[in-house]
């Protein structure tokens, strides 16, 4: 037998790069069967080590010599993560034990100890061995004093735990600072960060009380402060804003496109205060509409390199979580000066199309404009008058006309989209209801209307209308891309529909949106329909921005972009500005703005990111905070997901809650192919799908984390008995029994390091 040395150092000396196992095993004269099942195992061994690789062609060659690397290291609330070196190569895998303690954000060095491996469908894996920046150097979070004793013993005067996941560690807090009551809500600066010695905490030092434990809403600042989401304008912005005059004048309107004398319209929500975008539809003589699309002019009051901008950049996005909205820009703009309220004339970027009955825009006009909208109205009060209501059709006679054009265009654009292979993923809102305290007393969930799916079919006509101008001119452009599924991802998703007796036509590697959108009308109406549509939507890609223009594959798009919500997102005042650009600049330093383009979609698309974070944990916080009141009190649920560690179960008002494996009454083996967990000793199946009832037995406003006990796998006609018994309109969940006491969590102090 052949040592593993012996194997490592007669694969160095070979002069090839590579060689194949039967190549290898006659060099080494191992020549029985039992001498090669030997070799593969130590062939095997060394590939872990990261010592020798398997290249695609099944040879084998030494890993060269370790080569250190930089990037930004991604974690995972679960402890391991993944380096970025490249946008445009996949990520490195680092496991729990190789992070070096790095912290989300942070630039470090690291080698490759895992190539590759296509055939095995496994990515490369790194250890980082050294952190050269951190990106993390303050802590936000409520403060929890420590008793006297441990302050006296420890020199530490309390802890702070950051509602941010992607920071899992305690932080401990030292005399030097503030010392803040407890409760309070505070930031406080990074001294220590966790090592060998205090692998699972910080050592901080307080230096700003944000709130204090009476501040309405304090939970919700908490979690936006702790995702670096900021709060407050400073005061240069502010005081910038406050130059902007109130009402654009005249000479402001000079060389723009006027449609003050137009019928035009807002449609929003009724709680809405930017409002971004109005619409205006008539009919030509030659039977072709013509569509107006009217966006608030950000750009003109937003200019380059101004402190706006500058904070508008770094902002990203407006983010909007229950009772309240953190904007992108001062609301002197964003609800006033920016914003299309009715009846007062608004400087707007307008692109005009007129659509034939096909849905095609023949011909178009994207220019600088100045509107007077007519009425501000909502989507309830459109949706409203579609369905006929007379009190709302007499307030808006003169404007039913124009709404049943644009009910008839949004139609043709909407079969447009079908037609070529859009997706439509049906999907439902849910939207808590605070009151004046941010305490959730409701969660209503609603459909789209056809008001709403109205203003979404003009806004997609015209960010493709306007993508395609500048696509076809070649010019640099930031483009909203959406890229074609990961293949295993949708391997993933093609055995489970098939598992269901469901089947997509077309390969996983040639199957397009027409296969994907004619399985989803399959599906429509099944027990599985929901299931399978929201199993479909988590095998997409995320939506991106990026100025090398890749199509839009959800839309089925080839040109596609964000130009409708400048007050909210600052790629599409980017749009706005580089129509205003290349119609003053036609020659310009075109690889120059690419690089700022690219710059600019990198960091919206990270925003992005981190708006959806926050405004899911909100969401998750409140819905525990309201569900706190109904624990142990049972429901009719649908497992919504299944893992190794147990089952998801979400609710008819579309609360989500776990049933831990350990907590079911007998062991069960998780399969991975159908994604069920299967009863060790009854055979029993729990599946995606499947209706169960519950049991809540933890809802903790706290964590966000709400609990549930299974009761009974439910058969169709008690299921049915139920949902008809239990249809009457209420602002509870679908609950019997009475509420039992909000579930409190035993907590215990930790003691932490004393002061170094």
């Amino acid at each position: 037998m052949k040592t593993k040395q012996e194997i490592f150092n007669y694969l160095k000396n070979q002069s090839k790069s590579s060689i194949s196992m039967k190549e290898l095993a006659s060099g080494l004269q191992l020549t029985k069967a039992r001498d090669f099942k030997h070799l593969v195992q130590i062939i095997a061994s060394l590939e872990r080590a990261g010592k020798v690789e398997i290249k695609a062609n099944g040879k084998i060659g030494v890993v060269s010599k370790k080569v250190k690397l930089t990037g930004i290291f991604r974690a995972n609330a679960k402890g391991f993560g993944f380096i970025s070196v490249d946008p445009d190569e996949p990520e490195i895998y680092v496991a729990k034990e190789h992070t070096l303690f790095a912290l989300d954000g942070d630039l470090v060095e690291f080698v490759v100890i895992g190539l590759a491996n296509q055939a095995q469908n496994r990515g490369a894996e790194g250890k980082i061995t050294q952190i050269i920046e951190r990106k993390l150097t303050k802590i936000v979070g409520i403060f929890r004093a420590l008793d006297a004793q441990t302050i006296a013993e420890t020199d530490l005067i309390g802890t702070i735990q950051s509602k941010n996941r992607k920071i899992p560690y305690l932080a401990y807090a030292e005399r030097e600072g503030l010392n803040p009551e407890d409760g309070s809500l505070v930031t406080s600066e990074i001294t220590y960060y966790p090592n060998i010695e205090f692998p699972q905490t910080f050592q901080v030092k307080i230096t700003e009380v944000l709130a204090d434990k009476e501040t309405r809403g304090i939970d919700v600042l908490e979690i936006l402060e702790s995702m670096d989401i900021p709060l407050q304008f400073p005061q240069k912005v502010l005081a910038e804003a406050k130059t902007i005059p109130e009402l654009a004048s005249e000479q402001e309107f000079a060389g723009r496109l006027d449609f003050r004398d137009a019928e035009i319209i807002t449609i929003d929500g009724a709680d809405a205060k930017d409002l971004d975008d109005a619409v205006q539809v008539k009919r030509l003589e030659n039977g072709n509409f013509e569509l107006g699309v009217h966006i608030a002019d950000v750009s003109h009051y937003v200019t380059e390199h101004s402190a706006l901008d500058t904070e508008a950049f770094e902002r990203g996005t407006s983010v909007y979580v229950t009772d309240r909205v953190v904007p992108m820009l001062p609301e002197r703009l964003s609800n006033g000066i920016c914003s299309l309220n009715p009846n007062v004339p608004r400087l707007t970027m307008t692109c005009l199309m007129e659509i034939d009955q096909k849905g095609k825009v023949v011909r178009y006009k994207l220019d600088e404009s100045v509107i007077q909208t007519n009425a501000r109205m909502t989507y309830d009060d459109v949706n409203a008058i579609f369905d006929e209501d007379e009190a709302l059709t007499a307030q808006y006679q003169t404007l039913v006309p124009m709404l049943t054009l644009m009910k008839s265009l949004h139609h043709i654009l909407e079969a447009k989209r079908e037609t070529r292979g859009a997706l439509n993923f049906e999907t439902t809102e849910a939207k808590i209801i605070v009151d004046s305290a941010g305490v959730p007393t409701d969660i209503k969930v609603r459909s789209r209307g056809v008001a709403e799916r109205l203003i979404e079919s003009f806004m997609l006509v015209a960010n493709e209308t306007v993508a395609e101008h500048f696509a076809q001119r070649k010019l640099p452009f930031i483009y909203r891309i959406h890229e074609h599924p990961k293949m295993e991802k949708l391997t993933r998703f093609f055995n489970f529909a098939s598992m269901l007796g469901e089947s997509v036509k077309g390969t996983i590697s040639k199957v397009d949106q027409r296969d994907l959108q004619a399985f989803l009308l399959r599906i429509k109406g099944r027990e599985s329909e929901a299931i399978l549509s929201n199993m479909l939507l988590r095998s997409m890609q995320q939506a991106r921005y990026s100025e090398i223009n890749e199509g839009h594959f959800g839309l089925a798009a080839e040109f596609y972009t964000h130009f409708t919500s400048p007050i909210r997102r600052y790629p599409d005042l980017i749009v706005h500005r580089m129509i205003r650009f290349y119609k003053d600049k036609p020659k310009l330093n075109q690889e120059k703005l690419l690089e700022r383009l690219g710059e600019i979609a990198t960091q919206a698309s990270q925003r992005e990111r981190r708006a959806v974070d926050a405004e899911r944990e909100v969401e998750k916080v409140k819905k525990a905070e309201f569900m706190s009141e109904y624990v142990g009190e049972s429901f009719v649920g649908v497992i919504s997901s299944v893992t190794r560690f147990g089952l998801f179960v979400e609710l008819p008002n579309s609360i989500e809650g776990m049933i831990h494996i350990s907590n079911l009454d007998e062991y069960f083996n998780y399969q991975e192919n159908t994604m069920a967990l299967i009863g060790e000793k009854s055979g029993r199946v729990l599946k995606l799908g499947q209706r169960i009832e519950v049991e809540l037995v933890k809802s903790d406003a706290e964590t966000g984390e709400i609990d549930f006990k299974m009761l009974a796998q439910l058969d169709e006609e008690f299921v049915k008995t139920v949902q008809k018994a239990k249809k009457k309109p209420s602002k509870q969940p679908i609950a019997k029994g009475n509420p039992q006491p909000f579930y409190q969590k035993a907590t215990k102090k930790k003691k932490g390091r004393k002061k170094r």
